[in-house]
């Protein structure tokens, strides 16, 4: 089922005798500035029309709502939206009692966020004088009766101590919180302004405030209170991710890319990385992107900038890509595998999008070996290349440089992952091992007869292990269970190798450098042990 305010899917988890369903490809998730909606919580679209309706449409200081728009135009289906604010400012409304108001505030900040409120005591006894019932409404535009949203809490009190506080029941409310002190006088009921037989209604103050420019602080966020790019932990499965430039003419900082990479690295994700604004030829992009510092194989990038028509301005503008980019990847997964995307279909852009500056042929192979990806706007008659991330010139393994190499993997990681969960509560069994085993290796004989490794045998397309020798007595005793896979996406018997670790209430997966000529023998459990401890030691 899904959550009625953020959407997120709700389903049961593989278990032994289930096979590994495979994540769904293609969900991009986007941090930025939006008009309206909630603020640091991932919500769950898939139209153009669901973000005017969350979020308040094409806003010009919002690139973000930009990008959403481009996304589906260009073939987006799912989008996973987190709004950022910079010292944004929520509307009050103010409710009289006779003495000092209550004054409740919204928890949405914005301009554009119109609530109002309505007090009545219907069913109050007259001896209650601490009781009231309260309606909070959310409106599409001010003075309308196009309700968004409404909540009804009955029987509140201002008395101090009373099971239904009204501070306290309000901390359950997704519209407002009660601001300040409750007074002592509960509020008086809301006249009509029409007929004594309809409820009166309190509009909110204009006092809400669309903020500040975001700055690369803002994007960011804080990990300990879940803010920014750390919202997207309380988010469901995405693989992509997109985090438009701060304006038109500003970029993301590197930090910002730097811990959006690392964000994507713990979700199995790919980030999609806006060429700067200062790349305006190819010639020029090709001299920037030698010394340029940012480099991961959890990124990529389509050169150059789109041009769109902009419905607010009424005329075509230059804009930023990454939306773009993602709907083109996404159009593609649903046509093709992810290890074959790209390979047969030239990424085209739909008609309503252009390139904003011509490439030619060999600009675009100069490109494509620096890692950067090129739009197209006709279909050529010739392939140009696989697409690329911008793994090129990294520390990293050469395969990832390629896009569908590196996204093969992070789709088996991230179905492994899920779908083998049920292990915590058989963690020190050895024949759940052996099932844990088998499903695994039924999920990659799956993939191996679709095409997806390289290699004349099994054995040299792929391997599972889970067995004692990755489960000693120690690792079961702080109930830990580790399976050991690996795969070759682009040569026969190339290995990459990762190490699965599941124990309660967290899982792991980790690159692990593993000898292939020792897992049937006894150096396996060292060689693990070794890559482990490299890993850490890095991580620090």
């Amino acid at each position: 089922m899904a959550d009625a305010v953020t959407g997120f899917d709700i389903s049961e988890q593989s278990g032994p005798g289930h096979a590994i369903a495979r994540v769904t490809t293609g969900v991009t998730a986007f941090v930025g500035r939006a008009l309206k909606g909630p603020v640091n919580t991932p919500v769950v679209i898939h139209t153009c029309a669901e973000y005017v309706r969350i979020f308040g449409g094409l806003w010009q200081p919002s690139t973000m709502s930009y990008a959403l728009e481009q996304y589906f135009e260009n073939g987006g289906r799912t989008a996973i939206v987190v709004r950022v604010a910079n010292s944004a400012r929520p509307p009050t409304i103010t409710l009289a009692t006779g003495g000092a108001p209550l004054t409740l505030v919204g928890l949405a900040p914005g301009s554009r966020e119109y609530l109002r409120a309505s007090v009545d005591l219907d069913g109050i006894g007259e001896n209650e004088e601490d009781r009231f019932n309260l309606v909070v409404q959310r409106l599409r535009t001010p003075g309308s009766e196009r309700i968004e949203d409404q909540e009804i809490f009955r029987r509140l009190s201002v008395q101090t101590g009373s099971d239904r506080h009204v501070a306290t029941v309000l901390l359950d409310s997704q519209l407002v919180r009660v601001r300040g002190d409750v007074p002592e006088l509960r509020p008086l009921r809301t006249p009509s302004r029409t007929s004594s037989l309809l409820a009166g209604y309190v509009a909110s103050n204009p006092d809400g405030d669309d903020g500040a420019v975001l700055t690369d602080y803002d994007i960011i966020g804080s990990s300990q209170q879940g803010t920014g790019l750390f919202a997207l932990r309380r988010a469901p499965r995405f693989d992509l991710l997109c985090v438009p430039p701060l304006t038109r003419t500003d970029d993301v900082g590197l930090a910002t890319l730097m811990v959006a990479a690392r964000v994507c690295r713990d979700h199995h994700a790919m980030l999609i990385v806006d060429p700067p604004a200062a790349w305006t030829s190819a010639a020029g992009a090709i001299e920037s992107l030698r010394p340029w510092p940012f480099r991961s194989e959890q990124a990529l990038m389509y050169f150059p900038r789109i041009v769109a028509f902009d419905r607010v301005r009424g005329r075509h503008e230059v804009f930023a890509s990454c939306g773009a980019a993602a709907g083109l990847i996404a159009r593609g997964d649903a046509a093709t595998p992810v290890w074959s995307a790209g390979e047969s279909d030239e990424p085209v852009l739909r008609p309503a999008l252009r390139a904003a500056t011509q490439i030619d042929d060999v600009e675009r192979a100069r490109l494509a070996q620096l890692g950067v990806n090129t739009f197209a706007t006709v279909r050529p008659l010739h392939r140009t290349g696989s697409p690329r991330t911008l793994g090129a010139g990294g520390s990293g393994p050469a395969d990832w440089t390629w896009l569908a190499a590196r996204r093969l993997a992070l789709f088996i990681l991230a179905s492994v992952e899920e779908g083998t969960r049920w292990i915590v509560f058989q963690h020190d069994r050895p024949d759940a091992w052996a099932r844990l085993r088998n499903q695994v290796a039924a999920f990659l004989a799956e993939l191996e007869d679709e095409g997806a490794f390289v290699g004349r045998t099994a054995a040299e397309r792929w391997f599972v292990i889970c067995d004692e020798r990755l489960n000693p007595p120690e690792s079961t005793a702080v109930g830990k269970v580790h399976l050991l896979l690996g795969f070759a996406p682009m040569r026969s018997g190339d290995f990459h190798a990762f190490l699965v670790t599941h124990q309660a209430g967290a899982s792991s997966v980790r690159p692990v450098s593993v000898n292939r000529l020792a897992t049937s023998g006894e150096q396996v459990e060292e060689e693990i042990e070794t890559a482990i401890l490299r890993g850490i030691a890095l991580e620090a």
